[in-house]
């Protein structure tokens, strides 16, 4: 691919937004927001795909990128696009649109409550996140999906029966958004009855 071809490839993308450049794997990466979309290598043209438009860019037999290491291939999720390129195919603009969108909506999401850490939720510190790791809850998500019960009683199979209750209502409030001060007596005996003694 000549400098031109890649040249032109950054103009066309500027119809999509801004976007910025870095050198990644040997070749050019674009970035629209702080997600790499597109990747230049090798004059070939790669964009990102994921969800259904890993489909559609099989059936125009776009070939995934394979970053070769020493001894492995890593297939990555990105697929060459050079040809549909080259020939405008009608479909580009669409493609490219659908990964750009892509590549945002997953680094939002590896921004949002996956990455949260169990200490950022209300009442609880890194004191109580190794309590709750320890006991067998690894990830914020994990202990949103369960009861804060049995978040408590995971916490006193590992730590005795000695448990302060106050970590039961901390973990309440973590759930329900709220310092632990401000939970009403009902969800208080609530929470109380599911409690092994």
């Amino acid at each position: 691919m000549s400098i031109n071809m890649e040249r032109s490839f950054f103009q066309y993308v500027t119809k999509f937004g801004s976007f910025q450049k870095r050198s990644m794997f040997g070749g050019i990466g674009l970035f629209s927001k702080n997600a790499m979309y597109a990747l230049i290598s090798n004059e070939t043209i790669f964009i990102r795909g994921g969800n259904q438009l890993d489909r559609l860019l099989v059936e125009k037999g776009c070939q995934r990128y394979k970053h070769v290491k020493k001894q492995t291939v890593a297939t990555v999720n990105y697929f060459d696009i050079t040809t549909l390129y080259m020939t405008n195919d009608p479909c580009l603009d669409d493609i490219i649109q659908r990964s750009i969108t892509l590549s945002q909506s997953e680094r939002a999401f590896q921004k949002s409550a996956d990455s949260r850490r169990l200490r950022d939720l209300p009442n609880m510190q890194l004191t109580l996140e190794r309590m709750v790791k320890k006991a067998g809850v690894p990830d914020v998500n994990t202990f949103l999906q369960m009861k804060p019960e049995d978040v408590f009683n995971k916490v006193k199979e590992v730590y005795g029966s000695d448990v302060d209750i106050r970590l039961l209502w901390k973990f309440a409030g973590a759930v329900d958004g709220c310092h632990w001060k401000l939970l009403q007596e009902p969800r208080k005996q609530q929470l109380l009855s599911n409690v092994h003694h």
